[in-house]
């Protein structure tokens, strides 16, 4: 089979190509044919957002909206807009350019709003115009408080799939008064500040979004999310903290059937060693986990996953695990090899472990049939002689001045038969397979 060029290649096939491409070459991209050029231009204008350049000591602005209105037949390619506040205050002319210009785009699908301290008069322009638009998607991240007058507006919007609001001053805004008119649409929400809310309240909006397959909260009691996640039957995915254990009423309904779980905790141990795991099972209860993560902000392999996690885990989540990143929270080396071999679709491991050498590490991941990707943070254990001794989970270890880990250990875990490794991270060193090249690169 002769091979293509890419002007020859079916449109279909185009498409994924040239969104691999950075802004600069998608510009280039446009220049190559006048077949090329209406996949690439439709790209390029997407996504489209303001940003600043200093130039001789003189700021200047960069906003598509110069080219928009010059060329509006380009406002018809336009999906995804970002404005920067903090930018369009500053720039009264900037500002009217970029609203002119926001009226034309018929076919936005979602508007993101960032503002260090948040312009309420400015945003409320932009509201004014979006609220004509067909808005699936609305975020919100500032540090200041969106005020009642903008909050207000907001609830006005129907329609909405998917909505994050950060806003990290005045009162928490966990959309009171306004779910009742998302009820039938709202798919994706984050929450950024829920800490002070009652789990009441909190509960009393949530019943009204069954629809919800992905959720991400920050500062909601943890003991209140399984009765929260017993009002969404269809919640697929769901980024959490825990803060403290606290106790609350159960709910009776079953819960959903997560398949993605993200936890962040910055103690795990202030309601006793097993308080956060008992929990963390409590919210998926049957079949279904295909990836589970682990942000512990804690001192690197400060804290121990207890084995009885893993057995339960394994137990109830083997045939679909897919991911596990626990960060910096140790793992047993015996739990490192009981995860490689019991989970026959594990593709990506990360976490903190104690090894004697990069061969027993190999040893321990070989069991894994389809491990693509491995990060890891070692304490490598002390055997031959004394380097910067000291004590880890009750076993003796070493920092020795290069880590014993090389490129060559990278290539024999990479290269061994059958293998699918294609991405090893120890400590700050990476290893990548370069397909195109065919050959291993380190960082």
């Amino acid at each position: 089979m002769r091979p293509y060029k890419l002007t020859e290649l079916p449109l279909d096939l185009l498409y994924p190509i040239l969104e691999e491409l950075d802004r600069k070459d998608l510009h280039s991209a446009t220049l190559l044919s006048a077949r090329i050029n209406p996949v690439a231009t439709s790209i390029l204008y997407r996504t489209v957002d303001s940003r600043t350049t200093l130039q001789n000591g003189i700021v200047r602005v960069l906003h598509p909206a110069t080219t928009l209105l010059q060329k509006p037949e380009l406002t018809k390619h336009v999906r995804h807009v970002r404005e920067q506040g903090s930018i369009l205050s500053f720039y009264p002319e900037t500002l009217k350019d970029a609203l002119a210009a926001l009226r034309l785009c018929c076919n936005i699908v979602s508007f993101s709003w960032i503002d260090d301290s948040f312009a309420e008069e400015t945003f409320l322009a932009f509201l004014r115009v979006i609220t004509d638009l067909p808005l699936q998607g609305l975020t919100i991240r500032t540090s200041g408080d969106l005020g009642d007058a903008v909050w207000e507006k907001l609830q006005a919007l129907t329609g909405l799939r998917k909505i994050a609001i950060w806003s990290m001053e005045g009162p928490p805004r966990v959309l009171k008064g306004w779910a009742q008119h998302l009820t039938s649409t709202l798919t994706h929400l984050e929450l950024g500040r829920c800490a002070g809310v009652p789990p009441t309240i909190l509960i009393s909006v949530f019943c009204q979004l069954p629809l919800l397959q992905e959720l991400r909260l920050k500062g909601v009691p943890p003991a209140a999310i399984p009765v929260i996640l017993s009002y969404l039957p269809n919640l697929r995915s769901l980024d959490v903290e825990y803060l403290n254990a606290g106790r609350y009423r159960r709910s009776d309904k079953p819960l959903p059937l997560l398949q993605e779980l993200v936890v962040r905790t910055s103690s795990m141990d202030a309601d006793g060693p097993d308080q956060l795991w008992h929990w963390i099972l409590e919210l998926i209860p049957r079949p279904s986990l295909e990836s589970f993560t682990l942000h512990a902000f804690t001192v690197l392999g400060g804290s121990s996953i207890p084995q009885s996690f893993i057995v339960s885990l394994l137990e109830r989540h083997q045939r679909t695990l897919r991911q596990i990143m626990v960060g910096t929270t140790h793992l047993r080396f015996n739990d490192l090899e009981h995860l490689c071999q019991k989970l026959p679709a594990l593709e990506e491991l990360g976490g903190s472990v104690a090894s004697a050498d990069a061969a027993a590490i190999g040893s321990a991941v070989a069991r894994a049939a389809n491990l693509r990707s491995l990060t890891l943070q070692v304490l490598w254990l002390h055997s031959l002689g004394t380097m910067e001794p000291g004590i880890q989970g009750g076993q003796k270890y070493y920092r020795p001045a290069e880590t014993p880990f090389s490129v060559q250990d990278a290539r024999a875990m990479m290269l061994r038969e059958n293998s699918q490794l294609r991405y090893i991270a120890i400590g700050p060193l990476t290893y990548k397979v370069c397909v195109a090249e065919h050959s291993l690169v380190c960082r």
